[in-house]
């Protein structure tokens, strides 16, 4: 019997995090999701692993890019932040959220007034399904698991971007892999996340 593993690809994260984190580490959800997506394909392994895409999903738009490029579900978090009244004021770690939505600071937090919030995220969770289910329809489909990767035409302006490639099941164990999938699986480490340099030190 197989086990299903959980994995999840995400970007994004807390306001407070540092901006060269933000905006220089990792990849982008898009180009990420992709590469293990199509990584756990090449392994042959995709079938026994569920993903979780998280990061800027903020429409109905977004979840149906996700769904393509690989998800298996997607988490949101960034448009529920605004529903509620973030104004990204970048504070979320000082405790002093000027809107009360990340403190725990009494007087901060009356601020938020959730008899109010309550509805807009409520509406925007709603509206936010039903434009992806206006999407479905419009793309002929009848269940988000429909989407594949060919469903949506995903724009990569980078000829040399890894959207362009698609692996098979077993890809990563072939001469001719692409040198995006071949050359990080070659490096990978089952003992460390280390770079290989430093891992035989």
């Amino acid at each position: 019997m197989s086990v299903t593993k959980i994995a999840a690809v995400k970007e994004g994260g807390t306001g407070a995090a540092p901006v060269e984190f933000t905006n220089s580490l990792g990849m982008p959800l898009r180009e990420g999701l992709h590469f293990v997506h199509m990584t756990l394909i090449g392994a042959g392994i995709r079938d026994r692993i569920r993903l979780g895409a998280s990061g800027k999903i903020i429409s109905g738009a977004d979840i149906a890019t996700a769904l393509a490029l690989g998800a298996d579900w997607c988490n949101a978090a960034r448009g529920f932040m605004f529903a509620v009244g973030c104004i990204q004021a970048r504070a979320c770690h000082t405790n002093r959220c000027p809107t009360g939505v990340a403190t725990q600071d009494a007087a901060r937090q009356r601020g938020l007034v959730v008899e109010d919030k309550y509805k807009r995220v409520a509406n925007f969770h709603r509206n936010t399904l039903h434009g992806f289910a206006e999407m479905l329809g419009a793309m002929g489909l009848d269940d988000p698991s429909q989407i594949r990767p060919d469903t949506l035409h995903i724009r990569a302006t980078d000829p040399t971007s890894i959207l362009h490639h698609r692996l098979k099941p077993g890809h990563l164990f072939e001469k001719d892999c692409p040198v995006a999938f071949a050359d990080p699986w070659s490096l990978a480490r089952v003992d460390s996340f280390r770079p290989a340099d430093m891992a035989e030190a």
